[in-house]
This record gives C-alpha cells, structure tokens and sequence, in this order.
C-alpha cells in the first residue's frame, strides 16, 4: 500500500534518487527549520490511501502533509474570513485582526515547504532558498509598508521583529531553559553566537550614522538629501556583509552553524513529504496569500489602532511580530527545555541578523528603485533601543553558559521598550498626508 509520501515522489519520478540526496538534508536543516519543525505533526497516509483515482490520490495527499500537516492548522479559517470581511466591508480592525491570525500558519508553512524543496536542491541552494524566505513575512509586510509610503510601519515592524528576536525569543529560552535544567550547566557555542553579534554590531554601526550626521550637522542646512545617500552606501555595505555571511555559514564554515545536539533517530531519517513541483506551486501560493494578508494588514493598521486604543508602534514593534513568528519562538523555547540551547540561538540570533542585514537595506534598495525616500534613519529612540539591546545580547553571550537569571533580564528590558513603546505616540496619517499633498515622506518617524 503506497504511503502519502511515496505518492508524492512518483509525481516527479524521484523516488530513487531521493534516497541518494537523504544526507544533503543535514547540510541545510537550519535551526529556523527545526524551531518550526515542533509545530508539525505527521499525516496518516491510511486516510488517502483507499481513494481509488491516482491524481485525486495524490492532490488528497499533498493538501492533508501541506494544510493539516501542522499543529497550527486552526488557525487556517481566518484566512478566508479576512478576505470576506474585506469584499463585505467588515469593519477594518476585524479585518487587521484576521489578517494577522491567518500569517501566523502561512510563516511555518513557508518554512516547511522552503525545506520541502531543499531535499531536491541540495545544501546550498536550499540554504540560499531557506536565507531569502526565512523572515517572508516581516519582509513582505515591509515591501507593501513601503510602496504605500508608510514608513512608520515599514521601519517599526523591522525594528520590532530584531528586538523581539533579540530580547523576546532568546530571553524566553534562557528563562525556560535554565528553569528546566536547574542542576544541569548548560553551554552552547559561543562561535555562532560571536559572528552573529559582530553581523549586529555592523548593522547598528550602519543605522546609526544617519541618525548621527543628522544631529551633527549645522543648523539650517538640509540634508536629507545626503542623509538618503549615506543610507543607500550603508545598505549596499549590509547586502555585501549578508552574502559574506551566508557564503561563511554554507560554505566554508558551514560546522559552526550546524547544531551539535542531534536529533532522534527518526528524525534523521526524515525525507521529503510531498514532490518538488507540488512544494514549489504551494510555496508561490502562499506567498501570494500572504502578500494579500499583509496588504490587509498595512492597510488597516491605523484603523486598529484607533479602535483599540493603541499606539501604532506598539503594535509594530510588539504585536506584528509576535504573531507572525509565534511557532519559530515556541519551537526555539521548546529546545531549551531540552537543553539544546545552540538551535534556540541560532532562532534567535540568525532571524536577528537576516531582518538587520538583508531585509532593512533591502528595503532602501528597493525604495532607490522605486524613487521613495526610504533611508536608516530610524530616529533616536528607536535606535537607541536597538543599540542597548545588541549591546546587552553581546555581554549576556559572551561566557558561553547560560542560567534562568540571564533570561528574565533580557524579558525585562523586552517588557520596558514595550512599555514605552505602549505610551509613544506618533500622528499616524503623517506619511499618507504628505503623499496626498504631493510631498516627499520624512527621513524618520518623528520631527
């Protein structure tokens, strides 16, 4: 009796060579990918496998290891609900609220399918494929954030998705983790964490150079103009800086990024689920639905502000990407209960430094070509949490131990920028105005 899997191979006509490919699979299990892998669960293949017509057979199959094949599968609905509260004209915070639910399964399922796709790729292509769509998302709601000119919420979800990577995730897992491990020492590898730190420490070298040439300059000159130019130079050094990165971490020290801590013997022996055209057409829809979802959310974002009685940055920085990375931070904590701290930080540290140093410079790039004025400047409160925040991640990585009370400081410092980020106002319509009036958005967030 054909099992699911087994359905899906023959699509492509693999099934051999996929056991010959089975040990590329562990070059390119990143520790998103295993984070993410916790909120999976395993399709019974005994409920297609009576289902008399081939093609039916095998649609079935891929639509229950896709759609039900993760533990997050309830929140699916809000999907279509979001896009019916739309066409209907709901009222906007549902659709905000909606929205917002419906990106949290498609964030896991992008990944599992990115890894779907790696067993036919290889290593490398997998690891590139897994560097681009690892933060979709965040990158994504920052893409529509930026074509609509909103460039409060463009740099406040950026912003948000590092700090809650930084303080949120890997303070959760220390606190858990050394709860759950009291008489254990628990250790991890500092090198991964080094590298990772000095990628941070770069990135707020280069968001805090506008933002000082700015407070630098002469009163009475104008110069956002060459505040723009220095912030599309700093971009193009972080898109240089994050190939650099990934060409260290899949090629030439591809040991410092892989776990030390093995999996069960199961789970070694894991191979694909579903065929490589069938991952790649689902991976191309749902990014299509979450490029809609997060149009609803850009687009709605001030109304629920409004009715909920709470600061747009509030939920940028908090809220945005809680939810919308809700199973990689639950995978991450779930590791440090068992110990295996160097997965939850390489959740933590490596989302930190794809968001940093490819989706913020990206976002310039993308603004030059589009000629909106998207520059580094992200004001001096914001930047200034940033840097505290990198600055206390540096010194609490720096002995390569770890206990509980190392993460309830981190939780700390994420629950003040939180509470002040509760209480920050900023005039929400500012950029939106000044594109109806034909002028050009401001360099920052505030005056």
């Amino acid at each position: 009796m054909e099992s699911a899997g087994e359905l899906s191979h023959m699509e492509n006509g693999e099934s051999k060579v996929l056991m010959g490919k089975k040990s590329w699979n562990t070059g390119i299990r990143t520790a998103q990918n295993m984070s993410t892998s916790l909120v999976r669960k395993k399709s019974d293949p005994m409920l297609v496998s009576r289902v008399r017509f081939h093609m039916l057979r095998q649609c079935l199959a891929n639509l229950q290891e896709v759609i039900l094949g993760t533990k997050l599968a309830v929140l699916f609905p809000a999907i279509p609900f979001a896009i019916a509260a739309d066409f209907y004209k709901f009222g906007r915070p549902w659709i905000f609220a909606l929205s917002l639910l419906g990106l949290t399964p498609l964030a896991e399922r992008v990944s599992f399918l990115t890894e779907q796709i790696a067993y036919y790729t290889g290593p490398t292509v997998g690891g590139l494929l897994n560097a681009t769509c690892g933060n979709a998302t965040e990158l994504i709601i920052a893409l529509f954030a930026l074509y609509q000119n909103k460039m409060h919420v463009l740099k406040y979800s950026l912003l948000g998705s590092i700090l809650s990577n930084l303080l949120l995730v890997l303070g959760s897992s220390l606190l858990c983790g050394g709860l759950a491990n009291l008489k254990k020492e628990q250790r991890y590898d500092r090198k991964q964490a080094d590298v990772n730190s000095l990628l941070l420490l770069l990135g707020l070298l280069c968001h805090m150079l506008p933002l000082m040439f700015r407070y630098a300059s002469e009163p009475g000159i104008f110069i956002a103009d060459s505040t723009l130019q220095l912030s599309r130079a700093s971009s193009i050094v972080m898109l240089v800086a994050y190939i650099g990165y990934i060409f260290f971490q899949l090629k030439t020290h591809r040991q410092i990024f892989e776990s030390q801590e093995q999996e069960d013997e199961d789970e070694d022996e894991e191979k694909a689920v579903i065929g490589f055209w069938s991952a790649f057409t689902w991976l191309v829809g749902m990014t299509l639905i979450i490029a809609l979802l997060s149009e609803y959310v850009v687009g709605t974002i001030e109304a629920a502000s409004e009715s909920w009685g709470i600061s747009i940055s509030f939920i940028s920085i908090i809220l945005i990407p809680i939810v919308g990375n809700a199973a990689e931070h639950a995978g991450a904590i779930i590791f440090s209960f068992k110990n295996k701290l160097d997965i939850s930080l390489g959740v933590a540290l490596g989302s930190a430094t794809q968001i940093s140093m490819f989706a913020v410079p990206l976002c310039v790039i993308v603004g030059w070509i589009m000629r909106i004025q998207m520059d580094l400047d992200f004001s001096l409160l914001e930047t200034g949490c940033l840097a505290l925040t990198i600055l206390v991640v540096a010194f609490t990585l720096q002995d390569g131990t770890s206990h509980y009370m190392k993460g309830i400081v981190l939780c700390l410092c994420y629950t003040a920028i939180a509470a002040c980020f509760f209480v920050h106002k900023i005039p929400a319509p500012l950029d939106q105005a000044n594109v109806n009036l034909g002028l050009k958005p401001s360099s920052g967030f505030s005056a």
